[in-house]
């Protein structure tokens, strides 16, 4: 979908391909491209539903000014020192079939037999995206343009239907006249 700019400073959106890796409660990684994260008490960085990114990166109460480059740096300054901290590196997953994730709902997936193994690396490399700090990806479906295939397809539907009942009266008719 089309990138759309939040001022969230821990929005980040991918251009190109890739997930962003999130550990469930039960410790199972899922996948989503939703990358719409928050910080935690602990000064974890956490997705809607307060689920850890992986690989997970704390955020210290003393750090302001966290910034997110296009390879997955963050980074962030030292309230007390006014230097520039490095905090981790993010990472993206990518698989052989990405069409092939299991739906998990809230917008995540979890790895299949048919998605392939997750391939882990660093945004801009190896043929994974960047990352755009501040921004979010909305959705690439087209409301109006569904509707009028929906509205579309009901009509073809109605058609054969009326095709269908047409010619069980035109068999009906025959049936009667060999009688």
């Amino acid at each position: 979908g089309n990138m759309k700019e939040t001022g969230n400073p821990l929005d980040i959106a991918v251009e190109g391909k890739g997930f962003f890796s999130v550990a469930l409660p039960n410790g199972e990684i899922a996948y989503t491209r939703n990358g719409s994260f928050k910080v935690d008490a602990e000064g974890g960085i956490v997705n809607g539903q307060g689920y850890r990114l992986q690989p997970e990166i704390i955020i210290p109460n003393n750090v302001v000014n966290v910034s997110i480059a296009e390879d997955g740096i963050i980074a962030g300054t030292d309230a007390g020192t006014g230097q520039i901290v490095q905090l981790g590196q993010l990472t993206l997953t990518d698989f052989v079939n990405p069409a092939g994730l299991s739906p998990n709902g809230n917008s995540l997936y979890l790895a299949s037999d048919t998605s392939g193994d997750p391939i882990e690396g660093n945004p801009g490399l190896d043929g994974l995206g960047n990352l755009r700090q501040g921004m979010l990806e909305s959705s690439n479906v087209k409301l109006v343009s569904e509707m009028v295939d929906l509205i579309t397809a009901q009509r073809a539907y109605e058609a054969n239907s009326k095709s269908i009942s047409t010619t069980d009266e035109m068999l009906d008719i025959v049936n009667r006249l060999k009688r």
